[in-house]
């Protein structure tokens, strides 16, 4: 089935389904069980997935960020930029399968999506379904944030509750805080340990995730300065995804003020020599090139990490999916026209 069709399901399936009822849905659903989804993840492998790969800039070629970890049959999601939901959908993730949630900070990029996610993912459609309650990790404020979430959306839910007879269990979201760096998550063999990172004295807590799997492991980083810590608790990791934020050499005041708050490609170079990654990849790209072109943003940011680092190293799309296995790294861009990875 083609992207489009798929698109034109979720549209028409939606609009029907508000006329007539979800009651229709079997049909659309029955349809949608044919589309080109995610590739199988197999035992031996950790995926992860770039869902997005922009900052807090609206921009339609790189959304907010979030990346997508699967491993030990779990879908483990990191952040919730904007059109996260968008993009899962896209790829052929449910948002009803998603096993975990885990935030970094509460920067609005980061966490802008999450209202997406939590409620489509409770509703009946195929992209939906999800059962129970949504349980969300992160460090300490991720219950308020949860708490005022299903406050703010009180009406939706009172409403979906009852009109569509959403489970009143299914609404609820609940966020899982820790404190101090150690393992936050276990579940099916893959342990997630959470430790700080430094994105600021002001943005604090800032936190990074480790997910280690069958002898796999992987790093994302989340928000940061250079950071002693991501080298810490680096050591041993196959993959490692860090953010970046690639400027001109001479600053403005209001770019150095955004540098403060980031990781340069010269620093992350640093950070993959003292980590020694098997994959070095950047996600969450600031840039700060005066408009210049994305394609030579990309191109810099490689230039000047080989300063520090000679390692394998991508720049990701939105979509790059990359799976690790003690064999082999595999890199697969996502095909937009076809809906597949390839």
């Amino acid at each position: 089935m083609s992207s489009e069709m798929k698109s034109g399901i979720t549209r028409r399936g939606v609009v029907g389904a508000s006329l007539i009822g979800w009651a229709a849905l079997p049909a659309m659903d029955a349809m949608a069980a044919t589309a080109p989804g995610l590739p199988p993840v197999g035992k031996d492998e950790i995926v992860v997935t770039l869902v997005g790969t922009g900052s807090v800039v609206p921009n339609t070629q790189r959304y907010g960020y979030c990346t997508l970890v699967q491993a030990g049959g779990l879908n483990l999601l990191i952040d919730a930029g904007r059109g996260c939901a968008v993009r899962l959908t896209q790829a052929g993730m449910p948002l009803g399968h998603i096993d975990a949630f885990f935030l970094t900070h509460f920067h609005s990029d980061h966490v802008i999506g999450l209202p997406d996610l939590w409620m489509t993912g409770y509703i009946h459609p195929y992209f939906g379904q999800r059962a129970g309650i949504m349980e969300v990790n992160g460090p300490t404020g991720t219950s308020n944030l949860c708490n005022s979430m299903r406050a703010a959306f009180s009406d939706d839910i009172r409403i979906r509750e009852a009109d569509e007879k959403i489970p009143d269990v299914n609404t609820q979201i609940k966020g899982n805080e820790f404190s101090k760096d150690g393992v936050i998550f276990e579940k099916n063999g893959v342990t997630v340990t959470g430790f700080e990172v430094n994105h600021g004295p002001l943005i604090k807590p800032a936190v990074g995730y480790r997910v280690d799997y069958n002898g796999l492991s992987i790093l994302c980083s989340g928000d940061t300065k250079f950071e002693q810590n991501i080298i810490t608790h680096g050591q041993g990791i196959d993959l490692i995804v860090h953010e970046v934020a690639t400027a001109n050499e001479k600053l403005s005041p209001d770019d150095q003020a955004v540098m403060n708050h980031h990781t340069s490609p010269e620093e992350a170079g640093i950070i993959f020599s003292g980590t020694k990654p098997r994959l070095a990849v950047f996600s969450h790209l600031v840039d700060l090139m005066d408009n210049q072109s994305d394609a030579w943003m990309v191109k810099e940011t490689l230039r000047r990490v080989k300063k520090n680092w000679q390692g394998k190293t991508i720049v990701g799309d939105d979509l790059t999916r990359i799976s690790v296995t003690k064999a082999a790294i595999k890199v697969q861009k996502f095909n937009e026209a076809k809906g597949t990875f390839a």
